[in-house]
């Protein structure tokens, strides 16, 4: 129902905005503008399927191998003692947590592509035990959330666009990322075990304090590298681990004695069902993300927030990431886009971008995700789950633009 509001609300906003633009301007060409935009978008939503189908086929194709192998049920035995107090409608053992646990996993790696097969596994398998088909599920919102608040130990990407626009350090971000996504996820890990009444008990404790100390090991060795080896291990660490699960995943596979290669076809298949299930999803949302920024209404709020942070005295130098900051939520080629304009406008050592690349960072594409994942399985009530992504997304945001002034200023 949220979603419904939120989708209702982007075209109404930029329908004023597009006649406010036209009053008070008298430029007519911003309706033509809008129209193009959703047709393009519309056309984008497509190409962004087709995109996925090639690696939604080579990963649905790997789990199916890892599944057959038994390898994701051994994972969700191992895991079980956390995620049943994380995922309480979920039976402990149950297929769904070694998919969950692979999402996360890749996430955290800063693999994209490959932690979206896995995540619409999950959200598959957990369709399986929802009572109400169209309507999420407590542990549907949990896995949402916590892939919307984007937790990732090693922003690559980033490193590469400061590398590509001259930054003199382009790992100089890669501290306050982590720390501005970390604070963004336990953010809504706690805020939705108190939503959904789940009671912190030993083993989330010991958790929540083993990944604390995680993050502070890894802040520690990042920190004590030379700047131009951060990437470099960076990157080695994330694709060696990838590679490394896809041969484990064909090792058990061998061991058991299956046809591995038609395992993964049959799993290939699912890949290809799976993207086109996504398409009308990807086309509503992206569709009133492209009016709403054709129609200038993202334009009009960041004006608007500038002039009101000058009145009030305070520094306006962080107005600047603004753009990235809004569109974060709605899209992520669309935040990509607007970080590399700020750098390009101010250079990639400038207050401006760093804290733009720190904002890129701090959290996932709410909407984009909540698409997918959710149109994937054809669920249309999506409850609070958009709320408390977009608390994740708020979270992060602030928590960006505090660090950047601790550590840029």
């Amino acid at each position: 129902m949220v979603l419904n509001y939120i989708w209702i609300s982007f075209l109404v906003i930029a329908f004023l905005a597009a006649c406010v633009t036209s009053l008070t301007t008298g430029d007519t060409s911003i309706w033509s503008a809008i129209m193009t935009a959703s047709f393009d978008q519309a056309a984008f939503a497509f190409q962004i399927s087709i995109g996925l189908t090639g690696v939604l086929a080579l990963w649905l194709g790997i789990m199916k191998i890892g599944e057959e192998a038994g390898v994701t049920g051994w994972m969700s035995r191992r895991i079980s003692p956390l995620f049943t107090r994380l995922f309480p409608g979920i039976p402990a053992g149950h297929p769904a947590f070694g998919a969950i646990f692979m999402n996360i996993s890749a996430n955290m790696l800063g693999l994209d592509n490959a932690a979206t097969p896995m995540g619409l596994k999950a959200m598959q398998a957990m369709q399986t035990l929802n009572p109400k088909k169209d309507t999420a599920t407590d542990a549907m919102i949990m896995f949402l959330v916590l892939n919307a608040s984007g937790l990732c130990l090693i922003p690559i990407s980033i490193m590469m666009y400061r590398a590509q626009g001259g930054a003199s350090s382009p790992t100089d971000v890669f501290i306050p990322i982590l720390l501005a996504t970390a604070i963004a996820t336990l953010t809504g890990l706690i805020a939705l075990c108190a939503r959904q009444r789940i009671r912190p008990d030993r083993v989330l404790l010991s958790f929540l304090a083993g990944a604390v100390a995680v993050i502070g090991g890894i802040v520690w060795f990042f920190a004590s590298l030379p700047a131009d080896k951060v990437e470099r291990y960076s990157s080695f660490g994330a694709n060696f681990l990838l590679f490394g699960v896809i041969i484990i995943f064909l090792i058990a596979g061998m061991r058991k004695r299956i046809n591995v290669y038609d395992t993964f076809i049959t799993g290939a298949k699912e890949g290809f069902k799976t993207a086109v299930m996504i398409i009308p999803y990807l086309v509503a949302i992206l569709v009133a993300i492209g009016m709403f920024r054709a129609s200038g209404a993202l334009g009009l709020i960041v004006g608007g927030v500038e002039d009101f942070v000058a009145m009030l005295g305070c520094d306006t130098r962080w107005v600047g990431a603004l753009p990235t900051m809004l569109m974060k939520p709605l899209s992520g080629s669309g935040s990509c886009a607007m970080m590399l304009d700020v750098m390009q406008a101010n250079g990639a050592d400038a207050f401006v971008s760093r804290l733009a690349a720190c904002v890129r960072g701090s959290t996932d594409t709410t909407f984009y995700i909540l698409a997918v994942y959710f149109g994937s399985v054809g669920i249309r009530r999506t409850r609070y789950a958009a709320g408390y992504a977009l608390l994740c997304d708020a979270v992060g945001a602030v928590a960006a633009v505090a660090i950047a002034y601790i550590f840029f200023t």
